[in-house]
């Protein structure tokens, strides 16, 4: 495992498969099931490359140990247009601000899929055990 990876989201593979699916006038179905791909893409890397997870700090009890698994979501996808040369600034904020009201509109998580129930706050610490 190369430094660094265990924080890593984006491989090389991952950015030629969104470039060459890549179409400005995807819907946003289309959107979310690229992101999708993308998305099991980097889980098959990181279970192949027997990456582990990054290892975090849990700020509610100050536990150190391994976080969740990173997942690619819709606004990063998106983001990842700019920042991979795959799109122009102009459009890709543009897409930005319109996943974002499409996203509130239908109630829609971080990935695209519908809201299971809604929670205020921060979830409650489950490593306190651990300490």
């Amino acid at each position: 495992m190369s430094a660094g990876d265990a924080q890593r989201v984006w491989f090389p593979e991952m950015i030629e498969d969104l470039r060459s699916r890549w179409r400005e006038d995807m819907s946003f179905d289309a959107i979310v099931e690229l992101r999708e791909g993308l998305d099991a893409m980097l889980q098959g890397i990181r279970s192949e490359r027997h990456i582990p997870p990054p290892v975090v700090k849990c700020p509610q009890c100050g536990r150190v140990g391994e976080g969740d698994a990173p997942h690619v979501s819709v606004r990063a996808m998106i983001l990842s247009l700019l920042r991979f040369g795959i799109a122009a600034a102009g459009p890709t904020y543009a897409l930005e601000k319109r996943w974002a009201a499409y996203r509130k509109e239908n109630s829609l998580d971080l990935y695209g899929k519908g809201l299971a129930s809604t929670t205020t706050g921060p979830a409650p610490c489950t490593h306190r055990q651990h300490r």
